[in-house]
């Protein structure tokens, strides 16, 4: 009786998984996402951040997105960080499904709200990042444009966890090598949200150097897989990204 019922699960799991497997358009790519992050610091409570992600397809070939982000930073206490600020975003067309509907580059604006939680366990340091995100999509509304003529407005929640655990002696605060892990979630709200909820994940797995206070490195791996807003001949796509990522942070202190 228990292997009847074994057989009839694995029966329906399948069917259902090739099911959605036929109701889906895949497209692979190999991306390379190569990033600078900066914090200057103002006083013991404020500081400003800034960064610039250079996100390319085949590896370097190509664009995929240039990403600048600002913000104001207050430091609550040692555990907790609050950011406001502003992204733009330059989409460009890339793999076999274009984000845009045209197969056209076009540019976001974002708004952002965020909150960082910093704690450890034995030596690992552990981060939980909450994003709220207010954007406004750049949209063609006929072919022959150039240039955006309207803006989508869309909600996105954002969850990120990572670990970063030393490598050698965990008591070291300089020269260290450590290992990172993190993964993010996206989630989409609103009446203009599209296709489903599910946005995007991300994980990436990084080896990391921190030289001093000031300079830290990553370098490793990201998965990156994408639902677009709409469908393609009745079916949901998914882009399945893949590639080299590479992180410097530099910590400024102004005061």
């Amino acid at each position: 009786m228990k292997y009847k019922l074994f057989v009839l699960f694995a029966f329906i799991f399948s069917f259902n998984f090739s099911n959605a497997q036929q109701k889906r358009l895949n497209d692979n790519n190999s991306i390379g996402w190569y990033n600078v992050f900066t914090t200057t610091k103002l006083n013991s409570k404020w500081s400003v951040h800034a960064e610039f992600q250079f996100r390319r397809n085949d590896f370097i070939i190509n664009g995929q997105q240039n990403l600048f982000r600002t913000g104001i930073n207050y430091q609550l206490d040692k555990a907790i960080l609050f950011r406001l600020g502003y992204a733009n975003v330059e989409t460009f067309s890339y793999g076999d499904y274009p984000i845009n509907s045209m197969g056209k580059q076009f540019t976001e604006h974002r708004i952002f709200e965020m909150v960082s939680l910093q704690n450890k366990f034995h030596s690992a340091d552990l981060t939980h990042r909450f994003m709220l995100e207010q954007r406004f999509n750049g949209k063609y509304s006929n072919a022959a444009l150039t240039k955006e003529d309207e803006f989508v407005f869309l909600n996105r929640l954002r969850y990120m966890f990572k670990v970063n655990i030393p490598i050698g002696n965990p008591k070291s605060q300089h020269k260290m090598p450590f290992l990172g892990f993190y993964d993010e979630l996206f989630v989409g709200f609103g009446k203009n949200v599209g296709e489903n909820i599910f946005d995007q994940n991300r994980i990436g797995v990084v080896l990391g150097y921190k030289f001093n206070e000031a300079v830290k490195l990553e370098l490793g791996y990201l998965n990156q897989i994408v639902q677009l807003v709409r469908e393609i001949d009745n079916k949901n796509v998914f882009q399945y990204n893949n590639g080299l990522l590479a992180n410097v942070f530099i910590n400024i202190n102004a005061r």
